[in-house]
């Protein structure tokens, strides 16, 4: 994934979208939106950052996960399957980016790129509804994808690179 952080203007579509995809419970959230400020007076910006699981290829919450509920499906996104899930806690402790909760039905969740929706060849809800059309999704493997293209042309960051887990979401200066 990838976002064009000028482009984001905070509105949390993406937020609405992805709990109403996924059944996310009242009060929880499988990504959420952050305010960053830099700089000084009067040297100074403002981003939004819309953030989730970053599906790391070096998955610190999959090496930790006890029982293998936590795991990486082919094309690199990382799943927790519900029923094998002891709510034992070690991935959400294991992650660098807070992207895990306790579900209230006793087992870990997480953003998953609505990979139901990535089956049927379908965007993840959140940046199918993006009004801004700052997120975008694709195989980043393939050298010849949108994504692959806008990544390789922009400046980019990851969040925590110096945790040293690969993310695999990219933001766009």
């Amino acid at each position: 994934m990838a976002i064009e952080i000028n482009k984001c203007v905070g509105c949390a579509d993406c937020v609405v979208a992805c709990q109403t995809e996924n059944d996310v419970p009242i009060g929880y959230s499988r990504d959420w939106i952050i305010e960053k400020v830099q700089g000084q007076y009067p040297d100074v910006s403002l981003h939004f950052e819309t953030q989730r699981c970053n599906h790391c290829e070096d998955t610190p919450c999959v090496r930790t996960c006890p029982t293998g509920a936590s795991h990486v499906i082919d094309g690199g996104i990382v799943k927790v399957t519900q029923d094998e899930c002891i709510g034992c806690g070690a991935c959400i402790e294991a992650c660098p980016y807070d992207a895990r909760y306790f579900h209230p039905d006793g087992y870990v969740d997480k953003c998953t790129f609505c990979d139901h929706r990535v089956k049927d060849g379908l965007d993840p809800a959140c940046v199918s509804v993006c009004p801004t059309h700052c997120m975008h999704f694709g195989d980043l493997d393939d050298p010849d994808s949108e994504i692959s293209k806008l990544i390789a042309k922009r400046e980019d960051f990851t969040l925590l690179p110096e945790a040293g887990t690969a993310p695999q979401i990219y933001y766009l200066k």
